[in-house]
């Protein structure tokens, strides 16, 4: 029994597997503040499997198998790091999902590869490397949202205008109020609806300041042409309509 905590505290095996886990901790930490759905605790355990699993393919040698009479053996620990990042992208496809237009999850999935790597490289004992890695993941993750929090936020919206067939507010006349708030203007989709004698256009665009999109709506709510419209940014799978003239609500 002591000789088998000797082993465990040696150098080359608890310094890996410490290491590990606080790293895993410091990047899971993030994640859990921010509410991602793998946190401190998965990252701590997938830096510390990695950390185990590559140990465990460093030291072959220790293995206790069976060996037929001449059979010839040919070890490859690289084998266990290709099985490794394999595995992570399982785990990873688990935290990504769809929402509407918007996909999440591609940081957090990020995060878990890294962490992943990180543990591979203190397996091997590359504790610089390591080190660095930790160092560089932790400013990605943590110091360069407070600078993107800086930046002016720009949001894709999608703006859906309902018009009666035959109205004078035609395409180019949209096309014509977007620029004069400053947006660009992308390829306008039209939609016929011949029961209810209304064509419906449909664009994207993309918007830095909140209060654009008042003035947006302000103008087509006063625009007596205007049956109906939606403004709609990506992400927000349900939409808000801001006017509907119709009586049946569309």
């Amino acid at each position: 029994m002591a000789d088998l905590f000797q082993d465990l505290l040696a150098q080359d095996i608890g310094l890996p597997l410490i290491s590990s886990l606080v790293t895993g901790f410091l990047i899971g930490l993030d994640r859990e503040i921010r509410g991602k759905p793998a946190g401190l605790r998965t990252h701590a355990l997938v830096c510390f499997a990695a950390t185990i699993l590559t140990l465990a393919a460093a030291r072959q040698a220790q293995w206790t198998v069976t060996v037929f009479p001449d059979a010839q053996i040919v070890t490859d620990p690289a084998r266990m790091a290709h099985g490794i990042l394999t595995g992570i992208g399982f785990l990873g496809a688990g935290v990504i999902f769809r929402e509407g237009a918007s996909v999440h999850g591609l940081t957090t999935a990020a995060s878990l590869w890294i962490t992943s790597a990180l543990g591979i490289v203190y397996g091997i004992g590359m504790y610089w490397l390591a080190l660095t890695g930790t160092v560089a993941t932790l400013v990605v993750l943590a110091a360069l949202r407070l600078f993107f929090s800086l930046l002016p936020v720009r949001t894709e919206i999608r703006l859906r205008v309902t018009v009666a067939i035959g109205s004078s507010f035609d395409a180019e006349r949209l096309a014509s109020l977007l620029r004069s708030e400053g947006l660009e203007v992308g390829p306008i989709s039209r939609s016929l609806s011949r029961p209810s004698e209304r064509l419906r256009m449909s664009t994207a665009t993309h918007v830095r300041k909140e209060q654009i999109l008042d003035r947006l709506a302000a103008a087509l709510t006063e625009d007596p042409d205007v049956i109906a419209f939606d403004i709609m940014p990506v992400g927000d799978p349900v939409g808000r309509t801001l006017l509907d003239r119709s009586p049946d609500g569309m």
